[in-house]
C-alpha cells in the first residue's frame, strides 16, 4: 500500500496571501565578487497582511519506494494533487537547505490568460520541493521547470532568486493558460561582481540564446509568444518581460521603484532611472544587474533592506502622511479616491505587513553541508533583528517554530507577536521610539555577526572528529541565539511601553518611585501644518 505524505500542510494553513500577492515581496541578489567575504547572498521579504511569521523546517529524510505526497497550494491551502516522493530529501531551514542552496520569489502576475488553474504545481511547492531535492542552483532550476512541465503550473508569473556557494541566478516563469500544459520561462546567471533585484515586476528582457553556461530557457519561450501574436520580431530581439508581463505605471512605481532604491544605495548614476521608478517614463527600463561601488557585507545587505526611500524625493518620512512623528508606514489600501481621482502611497521595501524576511549566506570556503547561514527575522524589516540559523541544525528555536501561535491566536512565547508589539507601538511615536529600538537592534545583529568566526572555528574542529557533533553544536548555538533575540525584544517592549505610555516620555528619577515626565507634544513643523489647515480654529483669544 502506498504511503501518503501531506506536503508542509501546517505551513499552508497559515499562508493565505492570494489577495495580497501583488506589490508584495522584495529580493536582493548578491554574487560572490560583490560581497566582502566572497559569500553569495539573497534576501526575501515575505510581505502579506495575513502571513504569520514562523521558521519552516524539514529534516532530511528517507522514503520507501511508492511513497506519494500531497501538493497543497501555498497561497490558498487547496489540494492540487499527488506526485511521487523522492528516495531522500535534504535538511531545509526556512528557504535554504543543508547544501547552502537558497530560493526566494516575488509575484509579477503577467498576462491573466496565462494562469492555469488546472495545474498541480504552484510556485511555493516548487520552491520547497527544490530545496529538499537540489544541491545547487542549476539542479534547482531543472527540478522546478521539470515539475511545472510534467504536472502543470497553476500560479501567476513569478520571479525566483536562487543562490548556492558559487552562483546566483534569477529565473522568471509564467504559465500557458488552462489549454496549455507547463510554462514558459528563462533563467539568467548574474555575472560575478554584480548585484540584481526584483520586486513584483518581471525584470528579464533580452537574454542570450546561445550561452548555456549563463542562460537556460524553455525551448518554446519565443515561439509560444509568436503563436499568440504577442511577438513578431527576430528571436534575438525577444524580451521576456515586455512580452509576458509588460510594465505599467503601477509595475514601475509600486514594484520596480524598490529595485531602484536598492540599486541607488549601492551604485552611482541611478538618478537617470528615477523617471522610470516614478512611473513617468516606462521606456527607460533599468538594467537587470549593476556593479556596486564597494563590496557588500552581510550587515550592509541587512540595512539595504531597511528602506523607505530615505534621502530621495520619494522619502516616506517627509510627506504629509508621515504625521507628526515622521512615521514611514502607511495603512492600506495602497490607493484611494478623492472626488473621483485616484491617489496612492509609495510602496517601500520596508513595510508593516511583512510576515518574515531573511538574508542568506552561502559560503564556498566552508564545508558545503555545514557552512550555510540563514539570517531570519519577522515582521517589519526596519525593526526586525536578523538572527543566524545555520542550515545544518537539527531543530529551530521554539519561539520561531511553526505552530507557536498563528495570525489569529496570540502567543506570548512567539517571536512574531513580540516583534509586532514593538513595531506597532513604535508606529504611534516613530521618531522618538526608533531611537531606542535601533541601538538594541544593532547590538544584537552586530553581536551575532561578530560571533560567527568563533562559531565556525569550533564547528570545524568538531567536524573533523564527527559531523553529527558539529551539527549538535550549531543547533545549540542557534537555539540560544533565538532565545536571546526573543528575550531581549520582550525586555525592550516592556521598556518602551513604560517610557512612552499615554503619549508621555518618562525617565526614572534616582532614589524615587516617581518618574520624570516630559510632554514634548508635536514638532514645530506639524503645528504649522495644523494651523495652515485649521486657520484660527484653535487660536487662543
Amino acid at each position: 500500500m502506498k504511503k501518503t505524505l501531506v506536503f508542509i500542510t501546517v505551513l499552508f494553513l497559515q499562508f493565505s496571501i492570494l489577495e495580497d500577492s501583488i506589490y508584495a515581496c522584495t529580493n536582493f541578489l548578491i554574487t560572490r565578487g560583490a560581497s566582502v567575504d566572497g559569500s553569495t547572498m539573497i534576501t526575501y521579504t515575505a510581505d502579506s497582511h495575513t502571513l504569520y511569521g514562523e521558521l519552516y523546517f524539514w529534516p532530511a529524510a528517507n522514503y520507501p519506494p511508492g511513497t506519494m505526497l500531497d501538493v497543497i497550494e501555498w497561497d490558498s491551502g487547496r489540494l492540487l494533487g499527488q506526485i511521487p516522493q523522492v528516495p531522500h530529501t535534504y535538511n531545509v531551514v526556512g528557504n535554504m537547505n543543508e547544501f547552502q542552496l537558497a530560493i526566494g520569489e516575488t509575484t509579477f502576475g503577467g498576462r491573466h490568460e496565462l494562469m492555469d488553474t488546472t495545474g498541480r504545481m504552484d510556485y511555493g511547492s516548487m520552491i520547497y520541493l527544490a530545496l529538499q531535492r537540489a544541491r545547487n542552483c542549476r539542479e534547482a532550476i531543472k527540478i522546478m521547470t521539470d515539475l511545472a512541465q510534467e504536472y502543470g503550473y497553476c500560479s501567476e508569473g513569478e520571479s525566483f532568486s536562487l543562490s548556492d556557494p558559487n552562483e546566483v541566478w534569477i529565473m522568471e516563469m509564467v504559465g500557458k493558460g488552462t489549454n496549455g500544459k507547463g510554462s514558459v520561462w528563462v533563467a539568467v546567471r548574474i555575472p560575478d561582481g554584480c548585484v540584481s533585484a526584483h520586486a513584483n515586476q518581471s525584470r528579464i528582457q533580452q537574454f542570450p540564446l546561445n550561452d548555456t553556461m549563463n542562460c537556460y530557457y524553455s525551448k518554446d519561450v519565443v515561439s509560444y509568444a509568436k503563436s499568440k501574436g504577442w511577438f513578431k520580431g527576430k528571436d534575438e530581439e525577444f524580451s521576456f518581460s515586455d512580452t509576458y508581463a509588460p510594465v505599467d505605471f503601477e509595475g514601475a512605481r509600486f514594484c520596480d521603484a524598490r529595485v531602484w532604491a536598492l540599486f541607488n544605495k549601492v551604485s552611482k548614476g541611478m538618478s537617470k532611472y528615477l523617471d522610470y521608478a516614478k512611473g513617468e517614463n516606462l521606456k527607460n527600463r533599468m538594467p537587470l544587474w549593476v556593479k556596486p561601488e564597494k563590496k557588500l557585507s552581510v550587515y550592509d545587505v541587512m540595512t539595504a533592506m531597511r528602506d523607505h526611500f530615505e534621502g530621495t524625493e520619494l522619502d516616506m518620512t517627509k510627506d504629509f502622511g508621515a504625521g507628526p512623528y515622521t512615521c514611514p508606514v502607511r495603512w492600506r489600501p495602497l490607493t484611494w479616491k478623492v472626488d473621483g481621482k485616484t491617489y496612492f502611497n509609495e510602496r517601500a521595501i520596508s513595510t508593516q505587513q511583512t510576515g518574515f524576511s531573511f538574508v542568506t549566506q552561502s559560503r564556498a570556503w566552508m564545508p558545503e553541508n555545514l557552512g550555510g547561514i540563514f539570517w531570519y527575522g519577522v515582521d517589519d524589516n526596519y525593526t526586525t533583528v536578523y538572527t543566524p540559523m545555520y542550515t545544518a541544525i537539527k531543530q529551530v528555536p521554539p519561539n520561531f517554530a511553526v505552530g507557536n501561535g498563528d495570525m489569529m491566536v496570540y502567543s506570548d512565547s512567539s517571536l512574531f507577536w513580540i516583534f509586532n508589539q514593538v513595531s506597532n507601538f513604535a508606529y504611534t511615536r516613530y521618531s522618538d521610539m526608533f531611537k531606542d529600538i535601533e541601538p538594541v537592534q544593532k547590538e544584537l545583529e552586530l553581536g551575532y555577526i561578530g560571533s560567527i568566526d568563533d562559531i565556525d572555528k569550533t564547528m570545524l574542529e568538531l567536524k573533523d572528529k564527527d559531523i553529527e557533533t558539529a551539527r549538535d553544536f550549531l543547533t545549540e548555538y542557534c537555539l540560544k541565539a533565538g532565545k536571546n533575540t526573543f528575550d531581549r525584544w520582550k525586555q525592550l517592549y516592556g521598556f518602551l511601553f513604560t517610557k512612552y505610555m499615554d503619549g508621555n516620555i518618562k525617565t526614572p528619577v534616582p532614589g524615587s518611585r516617581v518618574a520624570k515626565v516630559e510632554q514634548p507634544g508635536y514638532s514645530a513643523e506639524w503645528y504649522r501644518q495644523l494651523v495652515k489647515l485649521t486657520g484660527d480654529k484653535f487660536l487662543e483669544k
